[in-house]
């Protein structure tokens, strides 16, 4: 095999591996950017609930359709939140949609 010929192979296997971890941080950085984006947006809707004095956010449970003050936990959870149940389960993901009804 003659000196130019393994000179274009290395470069070429060189480029190759380069590109492909171009394509493996693009990904990430995507990823990222794309969960970045939605912790944005479900913050400023959690941000725009109505709330008393105390900081409890002023909505309408679904379980029981009554009206509740409750504090949110880190994962925008209300305090009366019961894990599995449907009700619950759509009340966060109104909260964080911010289609939740409030008071």
């Amino acid at each position: 095999m003659s000196d130019r010929r393994r000179l274009t192979q290395f470069l070429r296997s060189k480029l190759q591996a380069a590109g492909e971890q171009y394509e493996q941080v693009r990904g990430s950085t995507d990823r990222q950017l794309e969960e970045a984006q939605q912790a944005y947006e479900v913050a400023k809707n959690v941000r725009q609930l109505p709330s008393d004095s105390e900081g409890r956010a002023q909505i309408v449970c679904r379980r029981y359709a009554e009206r509740r003050a409750a504090m949110l936990d880190d994962q925008y959870r209300p305090a009366c939140y019961e894990a599995d149940h449907p009700d619950c389960e759509g009340c966060v993901e109104d909260i964080r949609a911010g289609r939740i009804e409030t008071w």
